[in-house]
């Protein structure tokens, strides 16, 4: 048993370090839904290598996709218009393009229930190191040139390096999984006024991430619906119930 689940938690592990720092600066930016439309974009790509080119150039079309929509946020992001509402066109566009491509495919449904959450209690070992790699030279970039760029290119930069990890967080994990991993330990760590947000931000992602994996073992669920709901549910309990009256 244990055998089976270190490298599902190894993987979590890696992706709540790497989504929580983007998730802390999607909220300062108060636009929710980004993430969401850029990992919508990435599974577009990958729409469409699995279902015009029988897989081929999956990371290029995913990588493609996903870049075009960041730009297209960061953007839109210094023009004057209703910015959220932009972006949830954004999502929009990505999903029904992706029903649109693999509505001929044999297995398209499959595929997009796998690009929405993926079962990631079978995940290779090769594909969390090889990923891993990726997430470490763009933690680097983000500490090292990051801070010292302004304006624009600043915000080019932050929607480039975030689609650039959903790139891989998508393959791996899903859409749905990307999302409440960016959000749900940023909405809780924030909300709770952290003095280490970004800390508190792991812990919790962390704690319901390996907890929905074992559980989702135990019981025969879809490990990365598990770690959706769980997440959700938590996060949302939590925020609700320690908010003050409006």
């Amino acid at each position: 048993m244990i055998d089976i689940l270190l490298t599902p938690i190894a993987l979590v592990i890696v992706l709540v370090m790497m989504h929580a720092w983007f998730g802390i600066g999607i909220l300062k930016r108060g636009i929710i839904f980004t993430d969401l439309a850029i990992a919508q974009f990435a599974a577009l790509g990958s729409s469409m290598s699995l279902g015009y080119f029988h897989g081929e150039y999956f990371y290029i079309f995913t990588l493609l996709f996903a870049l075009l929509s960041a730009f297209l946020i960061a953007f839109a992001s210094q023009r004057e218009l209703k910015l959220e509402a932009f972006i949830g066109i954004l999502y929009v566009l990505g999903a029904s393009g992706i029903m649109m491509v693999l509505a001929n495919s044999a297995e398209g449904m499959e595929h997009f229930k796998s690009l929405l959450a993926s079962d990631i209690l079978f995940t290779p070992l090769d594909e969390v190191i090889k990923s891993s790699l990726i997430y470490a030279l763009i933690a680097l970039v983000l500490w090292k040139v990051y801070p010292k760029l302004t304006g624009f290119i600043k915000e080019l930069a932050f929607f480039s390096l975030l689609a650039l990890t959903v790139t891989s967080s998508v393959a791996l994990a899903g859409v749905l999984v990307v999302f409440v991993l960016l959000i749900a330990p940023a909405l809780m760590a924030t909300s709770l006024d952290f003095k280490r947000p970004l800390l508190g931000s792991f812990v919790f992602g962390w704690a319901f991430s390996i907890t929905a994996i074992i559980l989702s073992y135990y019981y025969d669920l879809p490990t990365g619906y598990s770690i959706v709901f769980l997440g959700a549910f938590l996060s949302a309990l939590l925020v609700l119930f320690t908010s003050k009256k409006a």
